[in-house]
């Protein structure tokens, strides 16, 4: 196609595409549970074994460990056996890292049950928004691909709601044992996803790839172009690792999501999920209170993801990133200032919750959805899975090394300085995002891809 953008599906066509992406994109749904699970269960895990400060880190980030090992093997796993097949692996390991962690007798199994966590949810990480950038019609592809956070939010708030429930009992093993029930509920739909139309391609399986567009847009004309396009891309002799050596323009694509990646880790979102409990104590709030503010913390990710999938067609990437990243340092930066001038009063600390919420409400509906989007929309055919999976793999360990310093910064620098720092780089991300993002609203993937290798400026690739 030498235009930017295709004619949209009809109905019927779209209506399957959406029903496809909803369910690949109940990856995002484990990977919530996983996150938010793990931070109400921290102080009975605590208790329970009598964990230091610095073996509950490893606790917590291990998981991050395990994801970005699970990056490392998820470009190659689904270039070979799919990205359908890879997210059933990752959904059965899930499963199986839920029991044990629920079962766990000692800290050294509890740490490998969260790894086996971990490797599952990097599998999934990689494979479903590849996966969605790839069956969604580019009409509603950042939609579509918003809502594999936007289950990451539910996770998140099902898993602090249970959490709650359990900790009036005190029953970690519960809280880490029960989300193997939606795990297997999982595993069941994936069953009735198809393959992707451009891996089928990629395998030489044209006549599969085109009955699969068929269903998934409903208009011949349009499959025909499609199919056209990708025949197109895969004339490019090189891949993945070679392709990364030859050619200067797929480097610019990893680098960007590699950046991408790391903007996104050190807003200090994932601070806030994992620590909650921890930072609403240091407000001054009880045991009970620390809870039921955590699942609001979740119930505000929730909805406020709701923004960016209303607005990420129609606003376009960039313009809702610049707002999210100064409404982050805005509230970082104020709830480190409250910190540093004291919490004592009941109206202070609800001003100090409220500029949380507000930290929040910034990343749902920005760097949140929009950071895996453009991951998924920037890297060429032939690079995609390897481009994808150095930016996941970034995105794990970046998400580890947050996880693992945030209570020895507590502890060195302060509390308040710990947020600051995290309110500057929210500043410095706003002018990475002027300087390097492209927008890439309702272009198609091949456009992007033709302006990436031509040579193009970061930036102006969706153009």
């Amino acid at each position: 196609m030498s235009a930017t953008t295709a004619p949209p599906a009809n109905t019927h066509g779209k209506a399957a595409a959406i029903f496809v992406c909803v369910l690949a994109a109940l990856a995002g749904l484990m990977f919530g549970l996983d996150i938010g699970v793990i931070s109400g269960a921290q102080q009975f895990l605590q208790k329970d074994f009598g964990l230091s400060d610095d073996t509950l880190g490893w606790v917590v980030s291990v998981m991050m460990l395990g994801a970005a090992l699970g990056a490392l093997v998820a470009g190659w796993l689904s270039s070979q056996l799919g990205r359908k097949r890879t997210m059933i692996l990752g959904a059965v390991l899930f499963v199986g890292g839920s029991v044990l962690c629920g079962a766990a007798w000692t800290p050294e199994v509890l740490i490998v049950g969260r790894l086996v966590l971990g490797v599952a949810i990097g599998l999934a990480s990689f494979t479903a928004p590849l996966y969605l950038a790839e069956v969604a019609p580019e009409s509603i592809r950042g939609a579509m691909i918003s809502l594999y956070q936007l289950m990451i939010t539910i996770g998140i708030l099902v898993a602090f709601l249970s959490d709650t429930a359990f900790s009036y009992s005190g029953n970690w093993r519960w809280m880490l044992g029960i989300i193997a029930l939606p795990g297997v509920l999982f595993l069941l739909g994936l069953f009735l996803l198809p393959d992707s139309p451009r891996w089928l391609m990629m395998r030489g399986r044209k006549q599969e790839a085109t009955g699969v567009l068929q269903k998934l847009r409903g208009d011949a004309d349009h499959v025909a172009r499609e199919v056209a396009d990708i025949e197109e891309q895969l004339k490019t002799p090189q891949r993945g690792w070679h392709l990364f050596l030859q050619n200067r323009n797929f480097r610019r694509s990893v680098g960007l999501g590699v950046l991408l990646q790391v903007m996104q880790q050190f807003t200090g979102m994932n601070v806030v999920m994992y620590y909650a409990p921890r930072i609403f104590r240091d407000m001054g709030y009880a045991t009970a209170a620390q809870m039921w503010f955590t699942a609001i913390v979740g119930l505000t990710n929730v909805l406020a993801t709701f923004i960016a999938i209303g607005l990420v067609d129609r606003w376009g990437r960039k313009p809702i990133l610049y707002t999210g990243f100064a409404v982050m340092a805005l509230g970082m930066g104020l709830v480190g200032t409250m910190m540093h001038l004291g919490i004592a009063t009941h109206g202070e600390q609800l001003f100090t919750v409220a500029m949380l919420l507000l930290f929040i409400v910034g990343f749902a509906m920005s760097a949140g959805p929009l950071i895996w989007t453009l991951c998924s929309e920037i890297q060429p055919l032939k690079g995609r899975d390897f481009g994808i999976g150095c930016s996941t793999f970034t995105n794990w360990v970046a998400n580890w090394l947050v996880g693992l310093s945030f209570l020895p910064l507590l502890n060195s620098i302060g509390q308040a300085e710990t947020f600051w720092l995290y309110a500057a780089f929210n500043v410095v991300f706003i002018g990475l995002t002027i300087w390097l993002v492209p927008e890439t609203k309702g272009v198609t993937l091949e456009q992007i891809e033709r302006n990436l290798m031509a040579g193009k400026a970061l930036r102006r690739i969706g153009q």
